[in-house]
């Protein structure tokens, strides 16, 4: 089982930036398509972005324009630069990794809050 371990998250003032980070275990980010995920206190989990293992890259309506979703092959990471941060953007901030032919991994997440 691939391990996820998100950073990066903290208090935030609206209109600020964060940037998380997702590490996994082992040489598999280049050949899996990563993902973001957040849930907010009470609510659903909901999909943010994917970067697919070619590169393309896809985002909730929600944060388009405002967040980016990168990789680095060589350090096994997945990254969330999110821009221009609104309270709605607050939330737990999950890691998912898929391959074919094995079930999603998750990581534990990291804390995002947004203040007004």
């Amino acid at each position: 089982q691939v391990q996820l371990v998100e950073s990066g998250g903290g208090l935030v003032q609206a209109g600020g930036s964060l940037r998380l980070s997702c590490a996994a275990s082992g040489s598999i980010v280049s050949i899996a398509t990563m993902n973001w995920y957040r849930q907010a206190p009470g609510k659903q989990r909901e999909w943010v972005a994917t970067i697919t293992s070619g590169g393309s890259t896809n985002y909730a309506d929600s944060v388009k324009g405002r967040f980016t979703i990168s990789r680095d092959n060589a350090k096994n990471a997945v990254y969330l630069q999110g821009n221009s941060l609104k309270p709605e953007d607050t939330g737990v901030y999950y890691c998912r990794l898929d391959r074919k032919y094995y079930s999603p991994s998750w990581g534990q997440g990291t804390q995002v809050t947004v203040s007004s």
